[in-house]
């Protein structure tokens, strides 16, 4: 049975950001708002969790998943970050983009690209989330909650219980989100690159 928890958007209960941290402690798959769209997320070095999420997103292994990561300290621990990486770091963090960077060993092997052996790494600006992290106190997986066949990420909570009954443990209910997954930088080359535009804004990047 899915449970469902509802949060308030910016003062989220602290007795139910407790209960959705030991739900991912001990396995569970959960949907999650964030700054740009609910998300699909999961304990990190939990590899059934993960085969769940690549399962109900349809996504094979060479999909990247996305490490959501509680401020720029922890995201430097799981990505190999130069000075001027981390000065742009600093500047878009938090927010709703996706950073792809070569991966430190705290990542698991499994979760790397498997040619470029880089990940996905994000610092969200949702309280909700952030207090999630805070209470779990490491990284969750992630991936934006796009079902196989759909364009658009699912929005509303109703939405969520409706079409994912029993296919997660928790919806945490912080009201409905935006339509749009996050905007993915890579930061492998020289100099970032966009590699797709979503909610987070470009335009002082150009």
């Amino acid at each position: 049975m899915t449970q469902r928890f509802e949060v308030h958007p910016t003062h989220p209960q602290p007795r139910l950001l407790k209960q959705a941290a030991t739900v991912l402690k001990e396995g569970g798959l959960l949907a999650l708002p964030t700054d740009a769209c609910y998300v699909l997320a999961c304990r990190l070095d939990d590899k059934a969790a993960v085969d769940r999420m690549r399962a109900l997103r349809g996504l094979d292994e060479k999909h990247l998943l996305t490490l959501l990561c509680r401020d720029l300290k922890e995201l430097a621990t799981y990505a190999q970050v130069d000075n001027r990486q981390y000065r742009f770091l600093r500047d878009w963090t938090p927010g709703a983009y996706t950073f792809i960077l070569p991966a430190t060993k705290e990542v698991p092997r499994r979760l790397w690209h498997p040619s470029r052996k880089t990940v996905g790494l994000r610092v969200p600006d949702h309280p909700v989330i952030l207090g999630l992290l805070a209470e779990h106190g490491e990284p969750v997986l992630g991936t934006s909650l796009i079902l196989p066949g759909e364009d658009e990420p699912i929005s509303d909570p109703d939405d969520a219980m409706a079409k994912l009954a029993r296919r997660v443990d928790v919806v945490v209910d912080a009201g409905a989100q935006g339509f749009e997954p996050t905007t993915v930088i890579d930061m492998t080359g020289d100099a970032p690159q966009v590699t797709r535009v979503g909610r987070g804004p470009i335009d002082r990047m150009t």
